[in-house]
């Protein structure tokens, strides 16, 4: 075997690793082919309700060991999934018949003409002018007044 491998420029550790790993599987898929049964038939005995930690646990009070995160892979392959509950909210505005609007008269194009252009506005505000805003010291002492 070693001449082979040294003619076609391969490892002999290499062509036994393979070799092995034909032979035996490795030992997660044996503990997953044994733990996916036990997964899914805990999930119909919820009726289809529980979630990875509820399985998680029914699991480890039948006395079977495995961990909440391979709980979760395996129902993520599988696709088994738990209930979820909508959060239901409160519907405060419903839009009206689009053709009931009225027309947009101004023609009104917020587009950018070209890329990379920046528009800028300017809002006055006059109440802000009329209020006086006074800056104070640590020890509440007047220093300046707007």
């Amino acid at each position: 075997m070693e001449l082979i491998c040294r003619v076609v420029h391969f490892a002999v550790s290499t062509y036994y690793a393979v070799k092995k790993r034909i032979v035996s599987a490795p030992a997660r898929v044996l503990r997953d082919a044994e733990l996916i049964p036990l997964i899914r038939a805990a999930w119909e005995d919820s009726r289809r309700l529980y979630g990875a930690r509820k399985i998680w646990k029914q699991l480890r009070r039948q006395g079977v060991t495995v961990a909440r995160c391979t709980v979760e892979r395996l129902m993520r392959a599988e696709g088994i999934t738990g209930v979820v509950a909508k959060r239901v909210r409160p519907r405060t505005t419903v839009p009206g018949d689009p053709a009931s609007r009225p027309r947009d008269l101004v023609e009104r194009d917020f587009r950018a003409p070209a890329p990379n252009q920046l528009w800028v506005t300017d809002i006055e505000r006059r109440e802000a002018l009329r209020n006086r805003a006074g800056v104070r010291d640590h020890r509440r002492h007047a220093v300046a007044a707007a």
